[in-house]
């Protein structure tokens, strides 16, 4: 099957569904070993047909947001931020990590994953504006495709002007990287995470994968001084993980930035061997 789920346009608004799978708070989900089912068929498996529930279109309200996030990307530009952000992606060390993912590929999808609502709130606004500025600045990043099942037809009609694809699948984080694939998923359940990386266990797919979000290293952090049995079970690929991981922390330089980024890394995989993937049930 193909890697990449069917994208959203407003002539195919016929689904509904939402994510609870990746929702820690919805109760602790069975996981099964993907030794067994291969990460197609459990992929295909955990797909869900979505839309967005309200079908109403507001053209002042589409203008208004379309303005929100043309001023949030001005800021984002012009900022210290975004300058020491893009230092560190040419940074001899990322930028080699960023090529290994690459081979012989001239493109790297971005899939974002867990944005939130752009149109009530402005972190999630700096997230979308920083994701479409580095598209623009390297061209070796190709096309975005977003998904959150809190997504309104009014921010899909903005995604799709701002030349982004709305995934009409659910894919529950579960996209297996048949090709080299930046998952720009910053701030989102720990659970997201680990499904991206259950979806992905194996020594060829994971090398396809960069991910941006929150930090492993404080993850396992975390768990480590906790008895919580729900923290430790929706991060056991992100700890399974860590020994081939490289992690790169960025710096929010000024509090503008923080609430959308703090404690948010790049993080590169590099098993060598399917033997030194731990069998994870």
């Amino acid at each position: 099957m193909a890697a990449s789920a069917k994208t959203l346009t407003i002539d195919n608004h016929t689904f509904d569904g939402d994510w609870t799978v990746v929702l820690p708070r919805r109760g602790k989900q069975r996981r099964h070993s993907f030794r067994i089912r291969s990460p197609e068929q459990l992929q295909q498996q955990q797909q869900q047909p979505w839309a967005p529930i309200d079908l109403e279109t507001d053209a002042v309200r589409k203008l208004k947001l379309m303005q929100k996030i043309q001023i949030c990307m001005k800021k984002m530009e012009n900022s210290p931020f975004y300058h020491t952000l893009l230092d560190q992606i040419q940074t001899p060390e990322i930028f080699c990590c960023f090529h290994r993912v690459l081979g012989s590929e001239m493109k790297m999808q971005m899939v974002i994953y867990g944005i939130g609502s752009i149109e009530s709130y402005e972190p999630p606004r700096l997230q979308l504006s920083l994701a479409i500025l580095l598209k623009r600045k390297f061209s070796w990043i190709g096309d975005i495709e977003v998904f959150d099942p809190v997504l309104s037809t009014t921010e899909c009609q903005v995604l799709e002007a701002l030349g982004c694809s709305v995934l009409s699948i659910n894919e529950q984080g579960q996209r297996c990287a048949q090709k080299p694939t930046m998952f720009f998923m910053p701030h989102c359940e720990s659970m997201l995470y680990d499904n991206l990386l259950r979806a992905n266990w194996g020594v060829e797919l994971l090398n396809h994968v960069v991910l941006f979000g929150n930090s492993f290293d404080v993850y396992e952090k975390n768990v480590s001084y906790s008895k919580n049995s729900a923290m430790v079970d929706s991060t056991r690929h992100i700890l399974a993980i860590r020994q081939f991981t490289k992690e790169f922390r960025i710096q929010t330089v000024s509090d503008d930035y923080f609430g959308a980024f703090h404690t948010s890394s790049w993080h590169f995989f590099s098993p060598v061997l399917e033997t030194e993937l731990q069998y994870i049930d």
